[in-house]
């Protein structure tokens, strides 16, 4: 979260107005029926909330097949064991850059590159290995760091994915200028690790991926902006206080709490769920490919990646 937009006077929320693990287990339920295989808990950062592992818990009994954890990994050495016990299943960990200076400098944040690595390697003993890196390639900024990525987890297991800078939220100073095309982060890596295609695993697989030739690895680019996959999104997202996004980009989320908290069925919340979803235009990502762009987006902090 930006400090200069969300500093040391920014008023959080109040617990009333958080989702309770109670009604986060319910809607995931809910969610369940309707389809829903996959689960990622996300940010904002994760690992900030209280008692995690609880609700790693919770959700890991309603036998979601995959759930997963998106996390900047300044706390996951102390609480990945505790997690993988609790049944998470899977975890990315966002790292734009191997260098110290330019890490800090991409995040804001105040702690350096090897407390990263050192959660990425509890989590390697906790058993929550194969992990994906996530780096986000901004132009002038981190470009020299894609091939050092790469090398450092090559042989690991870990697959590395590399994310166009998007203008997500209005807070990131987006400009196009700053993208870095996926093609040209393929020649990156092509320069010094020859590529094949693999195919993608299931419809909707946002990250298009390569394996370099000699075995050692996989590598992902996602390319929202120069490549947008509206058509094949099948992501919906439930913000912390309980509204639902179908779109990264949105303006607006419908508040669900309301439901959950006059004393609605599952059925009347599957409804409400199921109508949203079935009536989407989300597109985002492809009207700005043709010059246009929308205002007001939602913070990736809020709803998460």
């Amino acid at each position: 979260m930006p400090r200069e937009a969300f500093g040391a006077a920014h008023r959080f929320l109040p617990r009333s107005q958080i989702l309770s693990f109670e009604e986060i287990e319910r809607l995931t339920r809910v969610f369940l029926g309707l389809g829903v295989r996959k689960l990622r808990l996300t940010g904002g950062e994760p690992l900030l909330r209280q008692d995690l592992a609880g609700l790693v818990r919770r959700l890991a009994a309603t036998g979601a097949g995959d759930l997963a954890l998106t996390t900047n990994g300044s706390l996951l050495a102390d609480q990945a064991a505790g997690l993988a016990t609790a049944g998470l299943r899977r975890v990315t960990v966002s790292l734009d850059s191997l260098d110290d200076a330019v890490f800090r400098s991409m995040n804001d944040v105040r702690f350096p590159v090897a407390r990263v690595l050192a959660g990425i390697a509890a989590a390697e003993a906790a058993g929550l290995a194969p992990l994906k890196i996530n780096a986000v390639v901004r132009r002038g900024v981190n470009e020299e760091s894609i091939v050092p990525l790469i090398e450092r987890f090559r042989g690991t297991g870990h697959v590395v994915r590399f994310i166009e800078y998007m203008d997500v939220g209005a807070t990131n100073a987006w400009n196009l200028a700053a993208v870095v095309p996926a093609r040209e982060i393929l020649e990156r890596i092509a320069a010094r690790f020859p590529l094949v295609p693999v195919d993608p695993a299931y419809r909707g697989e946002v990250a298009r991926r390569w394996r370099l030739a000699d075995g050692s690895g996989e590598v992902g680019v996602i390319a929202s902006v120069t490549a947008p996959f509206c058509g094949d999104c099948t992501r919906a997202r439930l913000s912390a206080d309980g509204h639902l996004y179908t779109c990264l980009f949105a303006t607006v989320g419908t508040d669900l709490r309301p439901l959950l908290r006059s004393g609605a069925s599952d059925e009347e919340l599957a409804d409400r769920i199921a109508g949203l979803w079935s009536q989407r235009e989300d597109r985002y990502s492809e009207l700005r490919a043709g010059g246009g762009r929308r205002s007001g987006r939602v913070e990736m902090s809020y709803i998460g990646g």
